[in-house]
């Protein structure tokens, strides 16, 4: 029978020894990278010693609530280490103590696995994988994952997962030896981190390296050409669909559902879209300054209404205070001469009644 080239080799994950009661995690294994975690250990290795030929550090991140067949990476931080030709160490307490630092802050993600910039496996490996798979403070029983970064001067970032079990006839062979099989991974970002990557990649071409912040207009502007961008191949690719293009490579299952995706586009004019975006864009601008107004009204009342209160200052009310006492001391004052008026009469009387007397 002649070969397929279609065909698949599958090979099963091999496993490590279990504890009494304790299953190892037998699932296929998706590996999903969330761009910060990328780019911590991307800046980790332009920060390495010029004499070190790899940095290495810790992944952590979620699994699945189905079957813990995914792992999300969304986060990473750097370990120390030292590596000769002859020996490997690595700050393990110094991974433990930034492990519980990072589950008081981020309690729901958990420990994956492990980062190197450099795409060799070696003995140094399979010894750091067993430490980050075994029991206690490791991953068991879920692998625990390797992930590969090169970062190769003037070449592309290329990034490799695997997984591991022990191997080895003995308990001393199987610590610094480990059979690592490739999983699948992939690179995914969300729409709030596609406008940072997409800057990043603007300032890639530049000599300075660095690139103008944008306005929400050009931003809305760059979306519209890409997705217009977009539905030109889509279409050229249906159209060699159907005239049977011997470079299109057609298949006619796609070329009928992106066709039939197409076909709920609006065929519409450019100028009328131009025309009814422009008539938006007033109406949000008009809506905007109307509620700006309205804001401006209701703070000029409240002003006016608590007016009365304060006008005036302090000093008013000092001036007001030394009237009000001024005027009590001028009342004060002719009631105590009424009563001298009285004495007198008083006096004038007593002198008259002797006269009278003779």
């Amino acid at each position: 029978m002649a070969a397929n080239e279609d065909t698949f080799l599958h090979l099963a994950r091999p496993l490590g020894p279990a504890p009494v009661g304790t299953q190892p995690s037998t699932h296929p294994l998706t590996v999903i990278v969330q761009p910060q975690a990328l780019l911590s250990v991307l800046d980790h290795s332009t920060r390495r010693p010029p004499d070190q030929t790899r940095v290495i550090g810790t992944l952590l991140g979620t699994r699945s609530d189905a079957d813990d067949s995914t792992i999300t990476i969304h986060s990473s931080f750097a370990v120390g280490h030292t590596e000769t030709t002859d020996q490997v160490e690595v700050d393990m307490e110094y991974q433990k103590t930034m492990l519980d630092l990072h589950k008081k802050g981020n309690p729901k993600e958990v420990l994956v696995g492990w980062y190197a910039t450099s795409s060799e496996l070696n003995t140094f490996s399979a010894l750091i994988q067993n430490f980050y798979g075994g029991q206690g403070d490791g991953t068991w029983p879920y692998p625990a994952v390797h992930m590969t970064v090169s970062t190769e001067a003037g070449k592309g970032v290329e990034v490799r997962t695997y997984i591991s079990a022990p191997v080895g006839v003995t308990p001393e062979r199987a610590a610094d030896s480990a059979a690592f099989i490739p999983v699948p991974y992939e690179i995914r970002y969300g729409e709030a981190d596609r406008s940072g990557l997409e800057m990043l990649a603007a300032a890639k071409d530049r000599e300075d390296r660095t690139v103008a912040t944008i306005t929400d207009i050009e931003s809305l502007e760059h979306a519209l050409e890409d997705i217009l961008g977009m539905l030109d191949r889509v279409g050229k690719y249906v159209e060699g669909v159907i005239e049977e293009e011997d470079d299109t490579l057609p298949n006619t299952s796609l070329g009928q559902y992106l066709l039939n995706a197409l076909a709920l586009a609006p065929k519409v004019d450019p100028a009328d879209i131009e025309k009814d975006f422009n008539n938006h864009i007033q109406d949000v601008l008009a809506v905007s300054y109307l509620a700006n107004t309205i804001r401006t009204q209701m703070d000029l009342s409240n002003r006016l209404a608590t007016a009365p209160l304060t006008m005036g200052g302090p000093e008013s009310t000092s001036l007001a205070t030394k009237e009000e006492g001024g005027q009590q001391s001028q009342r004060g004052g002719g009631q105590r001469g009424g009563r001298g008026r009285g004495g007198q009469q008083r006096e004038q009387r007593d002198q008259r009644e002797p006269v009278s007397a003779i």
